[in-house]
């Protein structure tokens, strides 16, 4: 591939959710993170016991309790990264997947849970009844999960920003991209992007160090794309979730209708 650097115009990012895979990717010539989702961190070890914790807290108080536990593993991770990607670009997407996905089903697996965060099994099945998604890609996901609770949002900004300054300190070249995922207008963006610039502001006051960084969105849906002007003037870069642009345009799962898609060229 280094016979067309000369002449190439585009450059390939990989996506990577842990410092190994970063390192990998960066032994195979990737030329930054296109796409780091940090929902993969919470299923290491102990974490998604926090994750759960945090999902099951009926109060801000106790979310924010929970939410203490994960930001140091999510900022270690992070500094994992960017020391893997130093001097290249980084884009972290913020918490997008339904949170259902994140806790036990059958009552068997509830009780355990229950038992294990000393909480009755009433509350703990209620909470996982009334978060089930009929339809996930559709769902209280994505940039919908911080507004409604913008202390997950604040929470992976810090860990982001502190783990910029860290590596930032021993000379690592960090160019973090924080990425809002699912947003449909420009106020759902500016929302979300108010609160990372706050956080940023925060850790540079708080560290006496400064450092660069972008807030841009993913465009996954037709509203999106329909909007893109509008949001534009919010985001400092777009990046496509192709994806669930064709699913949520033609109603399709891609990796299941090649077929359906073969018959539709043909004719």
């Amino acid at each position: 591939m280094e016979w067309v650097d000369e002449f190439r115009k585009l450059g390939v990012r990989a996506n990577a959710d842990t410092p190994q895979d970063a390192r990998v990717a960066r032994n195979f010539g990737a030329q930054g993170i296109g796409l780091c989702r940090t929902e993969h961190m919470f299923f290491e070890g102990d974490r998604i016991d926090a994750v759960r914790e945090m999902i099951l807290a009926d109060t801000i108080e106790e979310r924010r309790a929970a939410l203490a536990k994960i930001e140091p593993l999510q900022q270690s991770d992070f500094e994992g990264i960017f020391r893997a990607m130093d001097g290249l670009p980084v884009t972290i997407r913020t918490l997008d997947p339904p949170l259902h996905e994140f806790l036990p089903h059958g009552d068997e697996y509830i009780a355990a849970l229950a038992k294990k965060l000393n909480m009755p099994f009433e509350r703990v099945k209620a909470r996982v009844d009334g978060l089930n998604e009929s339809n996930p890609m559709l769902g209280f996901r994505g940039c919908r999960l911080g507004i409604s609770y913008p202390e997950i949002t604040e929470m992976q900004a810090r860990a982001i920003f502190k783990a910029t300054v860290a590596v930032q300190q021993d000379g690592v070249k960090v160019h973090p991209e924080v990425m809002i995922p699912l947003v449909g207008t420009q106020t759902e963006l500016k929302l979300q992007e108010e609160i990372v610039r706050r956080v940023a502001s925060e850790v540079q006051q708080e560290t006496g160090v400064q450092f660069a960084y972008l807030v841009g969105t993913m465009i996954e849906l037709p509203r999106a794309a329909v909007v893109a002007n509008k949001i534009a003037e919010v985001a400092e870069f777009f990046s496509f979730g192709t994806n669930d642009l064709t699913q949520t345009t033609l109603g399709m799962e891609p990796r299941r209708c090649w077929c359906v898609f073969a018959q539709l060229c043909r004719t």
